[in-house]
């Protein structure tokens, strides 16, 4: 496979911009092309009876700041950079479970007493179920405050990798890759449920980052080519 040099980034903004910026630090030619966007949504906000708030992404964070700018709940969120955004947008008690949506389902069982409501900050399509995950003794409430939806882009020209941020725009990309660019491609997934859609492509490489999280997906890159 030839070197690493030119890496499309699917994710949608701001990410994408963030993860961008984190490749020209390391000395890569990112191509910002997303295959996902990111609406917000005006549900109906029912807070009577929430006694804390849980983030899985920092999408939930924002489109939860823009509904209301009450900011008195404690936080629990799925991980460290969306409880950095949390505390950035205002919420004082906040704790990251450090990875997964399992990982914050336990940090809830943990850290909450019985009879608790949790409001679940999530998107239209949640990528798990934190609800099944946390059980019964604590009631998780869910509001759906935001959306992806597919933006339809063409292929970039000329990249050398591709970074797959979510199992969505792992989906979109194998119904847009076509075999003879896949074949002389890296794709680095950032879990191995978003490297699952791309099995089947041929890729030339298909790397899963040790941790759910962009600075793991960049490092699994590897250092980047030459420039031409």
């Amino acid at each position: 496979m030839r070197a690493i040099r030119r890496v499309w980034v699917t994710r949608a903004e701001p990410g994408a911009t963030r993860t961008a910026e984190a490749l020209t630090v390391l000395g890569f030619e990112p191509v910002v092309q997303p295959l996902l966007g990111i609406r917000f949504l005006t549900p109906p906000l029912d807070l009577d009876g929430v006694d804390a708030l849980a983030f899985t992404s920092r999408n939930g964070v924002a489109a939860f700041s823009a509904l209301t700018p009450a900011r008195h709940w404690p936080v629990l969120t799925v991980g460290d950079a969306t409880a950095v955004m949390a505390s950035d947008a205002g919420f004082e008690t906040v704790a990251s479970a450090s990875g997964k949506v399992d990982d914050l389902a336990l940090l809830i069982r943990e850290t909450q007493l019985p009879g608790t409501t949790i409001l679940h900050v999530s998107a239209r399509v949640a990528a798990a179920d934190l609800t099944r995950q946390v059980g019964d003794r604590i009631t998780v409430r869910t509001l759906i405050a935001y959306e992806a939806f597919e933006t339809g882009c063409a292929l970039p020209e000329g990249f050398d990798a591709v970074l797959v941020h979510s199992p969505r725009a792992a989906r979109a990309l194998a119904a847009t890759l076509r075999p003879d660019l896949a074949r002389h491609c890296m794709a680095v997934a950032i879990s191995v449920a978003a490297a699952l859609p791309l099995q089947s492509l041929g890729l030339a490489t298909l790397r899963i980052a040790a941790h759910p999280n962009d600075a793991s997906v960049t490092a699994a890159l590897g250092k980047p080519g030459p420039a031409v």
